[in-house]
């Protein structure tokens, strides 16, 4: 059966059947990070959430029919001011972040997208985009300055589905009295001797952070294309932005079909971010998780609803993943997944609908044939999980663990020592000890097996 796949769209605020463009040539933009800090845990959501939607749709459409490009924003008032405090160059920073940023999608097993374009690589675009909508009368200069007039745009809140008047109410609209009105955003801005610049008749600066985007995207996907997703917080006003300036630069009534935005990660039902001081990042975690489980725990809770961090959340998710690989076969080449099992992606990404299907797999294959469990590992391979084998999963805790595997052994010894001396109190002790280093203990038929939680 050909199923169909079905996406909430922010621009109509509806579930929706998605039809691409072309099947031939279907484009996807995803807003990326900006590369003045290492990526924290509320980043790496957006980054899976989007790796899941590139899967589904080369699953879909076929593998070289999708055009995924998500951006790097390496010039921004964030990076100037960062590496002011580290006091190194900014190509410095950017760079040592970017490399960051790779190893984090590697960690957590994220397909490579088609394009990852910079910014100030595209800086010719951005300028001939100006150009373009200062011609067209959609943009002025004032000041060294250029800003788009808003008012000239008549679709401008159409994505956030409010009126101009509650957009600007305690948003993030910057104050100037080089503006026409508080609403218009700037295009163009004046740099400092020391930051970053390019010399134009407007002035010696650099572009405003929402033209990146509409540059970019028109180069990688053209005028018009099929989806663009980030985080919830990008709705106002860097994505209305976009539309505006790119529909009035390109003459289009759409720039994208498809607004795909996943909700905040918190932290005791606070907003994850750098400004509150409860950030975690992704490299925090490599020492002590492996990248698979902050996968599935990033997946626990569907894209459009917050999701709540915390340790039980992680150990769930690791314990999950120990308990999966019990039934651990590589996948047979022959093995189809076919779009049943995948129904559940197919329906607005429902990451914990799939999970529940994993379960079920799951169920099927621990009692099940050969066949069944290669079926279950392939449907987890789908996301990027149990992409190891089993021997490389059980060194990766060996490692992990703050416990070597002579210490076990040797404390089993005196624990066994202890049970036939009938010191049960002391046997409890050893017990107790083993688990607080992650070490589990079975007593069975005469023998004590042990496992690493």
């Amino acid at each position: 059966m050909n199923k169909d796949i079905f996406l909430t769209n922010n621009l109509s605020n509806k579930k929706e059947k998605f039809v691409p463009l072309d099947k031939e040539n279907i484009g996807m933009y995803v807003c990326g990070p900006t590369v003045y800090d290492n990526p924290h845990i509320g980043n790496a959501r957006p980054l899976v959430i989007f790796d899941i939607l590139y899967k589904v749709l080369k699953s879909k459409y076929g593998y070289d029919k999708i055009n995924y490009i998500r951006n790097i924003t390496d010039v921004d008032d964030k990076i100037i001011k960062s590496a002011k405090e580290k006091n190194i160059l900014i190509s410095e920073l950017t760079n040592n972040v970017i490399k960051d940023f790779n190893d984090d999608c590697n960690y957590l097993n994220l397909d490579n997208p088609t394009q990852q374009p910079k910014a100030t690589d595209h800086i010719n675009l951005m300028i001939e985009m100006i150009s373009s909508l200062i011609e067209k009368d959609f943009a002025y200069e004032a000041n060294n300055h250029v800003y788009f007039e808003v008012s000239k745009f008549t679709d401008y809140g159409k994505l956030s589905n409010k009126k101009l008047k509650d957009l600007i109410a305690g948003s993030r609209v910057e104050v100037s009295q080089n503006k026409k009105k508080s609403e218009d955003f700037v295009l163009w801005k004046p740099s400092k001797d020391d930051e970053p610049a390019w010399d134009l008749p407007w002035g010696k600066g650099r572009p405003g952070w929402h033209l990146e985007c509409s540059a970019m995207s028109k180069k990688y996907l053209g005028d018009i294309f099929d989806i663009h997703g980030g985080g919830i917080d990008l709705i106002f006003p860097h994505h209305e932005n976009e539309i505006a300036q790119s529909r009035c630069a390109n003459d289009t009534k759409v720039f994208a079909n498809y607004w795909i935005h996943n909700a905040f990660i918190t932290m005791s039902n606070e907003k994850m971010a750098k400004s509150t001081g409860n950030i975690i990042k992704i490299k925090d975690f490599k020492d002590k998780v492996d990248g698979q489980v902050l996968k599935l725990a990033l997946m626990s809770a569907h894209y459009k609803q917050p999701l709540d961090w915390n340790e039980k959340l992680l150990e769930d998710c690791k314990n999950t993943i120990d308990k999966w690989y019990e039934v651990y076969l590589p996948s047979n080449e022959k093995t189809i997944l076919n779009e049943d099992i995948l129904s559940p992606l197919y329906d607005d990404l429902n990451t914990p609908g799939y999970i529940a299907k994993l379960h079920q797999l799951y169920d099927k294959a621990i009692k099940g044939s050969n066949e069944e469990k290669s079926l279950f590992v392939l449907a987890c391979n789908f996301i990027g999980i149990l992409n190891k084998t089993k021997e490389e999963w059980i060194e990766f805790k060996k490692k992990k663990s703050s416990i070597n595997e002579g210490e076990i052994l040797e404390m089993i010894a005196f624990r066994n020592k202890a049970r036939e001396d009938k010191n049960y109190k002391e046997a409890d002790i050893i017990r107790d000890k083993l688990l607080d280093k992650g070490v589990l203990i079975e007593d069975k038929d005469g023998k004590t097996i042990w496992k690493l939680k």
